[in-house]
């Protein structure tokens, strides 16, 4: 089915049109998501922080209120006459420190629990603890000597050793603690009383719920969001998911996350782009992390965007149909009228002529239609002169592209090995340097004797042994008889250049490079070749037939073709592991 150009103009409008459409729409969303994205990134690192500094609030009025117990008079004399032996004693004194415990402790909401533990009796709330004094948190407490201890959460059945309350569904069944050894002294007129040091010091226990965290986050965080707190051992102390509470979350990210106190990032877990916060609790060093599914975050715009680009697009593509259809009329009538004339121009006719009937843009062109007819003829002969010309003229280009590509590379070599070998061959290195440039700078750039460019050879060659300290050799083996015709300038210049950059890149010594030359028949044979690594076929073909690839050999492969005709050129032969070998063939 043929479309004419009136229907093709119509499309090319519509597609003007919804190119730009998408490609804003697309702008739009992705600057709207990186708004967006970068305003939650920074309302969730607030209010992980705000997070932390109301918790550390509240447990820094725990540890005041603990250090208050140091200096209370009660329980100085309770545990400096307590006799432990004596049941009545220990129950009336548990009546005392209870309540003690209670006016200091009581009003804070977030306990659940406070104790005083000694050996031999618990003061306080009573728990199915068993013997706390043998659990880690009292042996933490001991250690720490008076310094305030933040146990993370914990499983109570495994922390105080009761299996029987395995399958009870507890309700402080998972706790983080605070633990101290309180060392109580006592100020009487100006002195300071100290307990005796044979009085056993108590351990204070003051246990939360893990639920005190999670109404925190669970409260401020985006529905979408996920929480966990760690302490600096990858132990979970609270967590969006209940099974992660009190087991070691080992994962490499968050290892990243511990070495640092504070901040936010885009990452990628389980396949899908997350914002991550993160801070750590100056209290108990735990750190809070949160992280948010990007996606959720614009999940409501979408919509949005899609249905405004959608009426866009529909009014747009009305008001582009109109418009092709009026423009379309103007622009195809005198288009048909110099189709008709060049279609008798294409036969033969070149006094065809096309009435001038205006002087815009087409008024123009037809002129220039009716003055090519004038110049065809003359313009055939000179198409032909000038083709001769170009095809001299690109001859001529492609043998100035060497120049710039070699020396370019050259000069690199000579530099890497003014820097290693602290300029000691650089001397004689220059001069060859020089030899080369006062070879490939001559005004002509016709065929050379072999002699001069092997000569030119040599010079690249020692420049290339200095660079890479002699870890190859060069043998020649050339028919005397070649000696007497001339060479392309800079024959061999690509195929040793690739030899020694490319075939012996991964060879430390032993490389070997041969160039040898014979007559046979009327055709002369060049070939160089190497025992490099080589290369595979597909690599052969880029170079012999992509212009992307090998500029030096795809300029030599058509200086030849264009001197001496196409049945001349260039061969190679080559496979990984066995060295790459190059023929050249040329007439005599």
């Amino acid at each position: 089915m043929k479309i004419t150009f009136r229907y093709r103009l119509l499309a090319s409008y519509i597609l003007l049109i919804a190119v730009p459409l998408l490609v804003l729409g697309a702008l739009f969303y992705r600057t709207s998501l990186k708004i967006i994205t970068e305003q939650a990134q920074k309302n969730v690192y607030e209010i992980v922080k705000k997070n932390n500094e109301v918790m550390d609030t509240k447990l820094r009025i725990v540890d005041q209120n603990s250090m208050s117990l140091f200096l209370d008079k009660d329980l100085f004399r309770i545990f400096s006459q307590l006799d432990p032996a004596n049941q009545v004693e220990l129950f009336a004194a548990d009546r005392q420190v209870t309540a003690v415990l209670g006016k200091t402790f009581s009003q804070n909401q977030d306990i659940y629990a406070y104790q005083l533990w000694t050996s031999y009796f618990t003061f306080g709330q009573t728990l199915p603890q068993g013997d706390p004094v043998q659990s880690d948190i009292y042996d933490l407490a001991r250690q720490a000597g008076g310094k305030l201890v933040w146990i993370p959460t914990y499983d109570f059945v495994s922390m105080f050793n009761q299996p029987y309350l395995q399958d009870g569904n507890l309700e402080f069944r998972y706790l983080f603690s605070a633990t101290r050894v309180l060392d109580f002294t006592y100020l009487s007129n100006t002195k300071l009383e100290k307990m005796d040091a044979g009085v056993e010091r108590p351990v204070l226990a003051i246990s939360f719920k893990s639920e005190v965290l999670k109404s925190l986050y669970e409260d401020s965080i985006p529905g979408s969001s996920r929480y966990m707190v760690l302490d600096p051992h990858d132990k979970v102390v609270a967590s969006s998911e209940p099974g992660a509470i009190a087991q070691t979350y080992k994962e490499a990210w968050l290892d990243e996350l511990q070495q640092e106190k504070s901040g936010a990032r885009r990452m990628t877990l389980d396949g899908e782009a997350v914002i991550v916060c993160f801070d750590r609790s100056e209290v108990t060093g735990w750190m809070s992390v949160v992280w948010i599914p990007e996606a959720g975050l614009v999940s409501s715009f979408v919509p949005v965007i899609r249905a405004s680009i959608t009426v866009m697009a529909v009014v747009m593509g009305i008001v582009a149909l109109i418009l092709a259809f009026f423009i379309a009329g103007k622009i195809t009538k005198p288009i048909k009228r110099l189709l008709s004339a060049m279609r008798s121009v294409g036969e033969g006719d070149f006094q065809t002529r096309v009435d001038v009937v205006s002087n815009d843009e087409f008024g123009i062109l037809t002129q220039r239609f009716n003055r090519m007819n004038d110049r065809i003829h003359l313009l055939v002969t000179e198409n032909y002169e000038t083709k001769l010309k170009e095809k001299e003229a690109e001859i001529q280009a492609l043998n100035m592209q060497m120049h710039p590509h070699f020396l370019y590379n050259t000069l690199n070599v000579m530099n890497w090995t003014a820097i290693e070998n602290d300029q000691q061959e650089l001397s004689k290195m220059l001069v060859c340097l020089s030899n080369m440039l006062h070879y490939t700078s001559r005004k002509t750039w016709g065929a050379v004797p072999l002699s001069e460019e092997m000569n030119w050879m040599n010079n690249y060659f020692y420049i290339m042994s200095i660079r890479f300290e002699d870890k190859f050799t060069v043998e020649y083996d050339m028919d005397p008889r070649l000696f007497e015709y001339d060479v392309p300038r800079l024959l061999f210049q690509p195929f040793v250049e690739n030899a020694i950059l490319h075939g012996f890149d991964q060879t430390e010594s032993g490389g070997i490079i041969g160039i040898r030359g014979w007559i046979n028949g009327r055709t002369r044979h060049y070939e160089v070749a190497d025992n490099g690594r080589g290369m595979s076929q597909a690599t052969v073909n880029a170079i012999l037939h992509q212009k992307a690839s090998s500029v030096g050999i795809k300029n030599t492969i058509d200086r030849i073709q264009m001197t001496y005709g196409g049945e001349y050129g260039i061969s190679i032969f080559s496979s990984p592991g066995k060295g790459t070998k190059v023929a050249i063939t040329l007439p005599l």
